[in-house]
């Protein structure tokens, strides 16, 4: 008699439904995970743009197209745009005196060399000197200056140096020396006026400034000047010839 046992008629049909059961169960697991997933990616979707909305993104700052031209010139400081290189002679003289009776006197000639600076100082320039015409834009500089005016003291020299009859004059050099070199400077810049420095510095200044532009996009360009201010020489003393230095007694 054999030992394999025959399967009853309530097995072979629990064997199908076991395996339903287990099929089905599977999908609906699957299903629910499906379902979560799309929640959990719905729920980031919401908080995301829920985070957008409280947290706006900050607008880019805007800027006027003055304000970065007016930035862009004062970068360059002062502009130097005309140089005058000059050489002069400078007579000094000083007096000894006993009472109102001249007993001597000292002379001092210097040979002086130097150079006048002029130019546009831009810290001056403002928005409300730039104007946008569509494709246009117009800066109007400032009045030129004398930006500076200096000795070549390893050029500039004491000619002459002399004490009178008898050395009777007061010994006086590096006083007569350093008015030698102060009369020099204003005269240098009395010249520079005189012979239209501050209109070079003006028409090179047009120019110059419109290249510094035109270089870093601008378009069209145009820099108008300003004549030179007459107080700007007017200020320069006339010094006399000789200059002198208070007598001794």
């Amino acid at each position: 008699m054999s030992d394999r046992r025959t399967a009853s008629p309530l097995q072979r049909l629990l064997t199908p439904l076991q395996f339903l059961l287990w099929a089905g169960t599977g999908s609906a697991l699957l299903f629910l995970a499906l379902a979560l997933a799309d929640l959990r990616q719905a729920g980031t979707s919401v908080s995301a743009s829920v985070d957008r909305w409280l947290n706006p993104t900050p607008a880019q700052p805007e800027i006027d197209p003055s304000t970065a031209i007016v930035q862009q010139i004062r970068h360059a400081s002062e502009l130097t745009t005309a140089v005058m290189a000059m050489e002069t002679v400078i007579p000094t003289r000083k007096d000894r005196k006993l009472g109102e009776l001249r007993v001597g006197t000292t002379r001092l000639l210097y040979i002086a060399r130097g150079e006048v600076e002029a130019g546009i100082d831009l810290s001056q320039v403002a928005e409300t000197d730039v104007t946008i015409m569509g494709d246009t834009v117009q800066v109007q500089l400032p009045p030129p200056q004398i930006l500076d005016s200096q000795l070549d003291l390893e050029r500039s020299q004491v000619y002459d140096y002399d004490r009178g009859f008898l050395s009777l004059g007061p010994d006086a050099a590096p006083e007569l020396q350093t008015l030698a070199q102060q009369a020099t400077l204003e005269r240098m810049v009395r010249a520079a006026c005189q012979q239209g420095l501050l209109d070079r510095a003006n028409e090179r200044a047009e120019i110059v400034i419109a290249q510094l532009l035109n270089l870093s996009g601008q378009v069209n360009v145009e820099a108008i000047a300003t004549p030179p201010d007459p107080a700007t020489c007017a200020r320069v003393p006339v010094a006399e010839e000789p200059a002198s230095s208070p007598a001794d007694s």
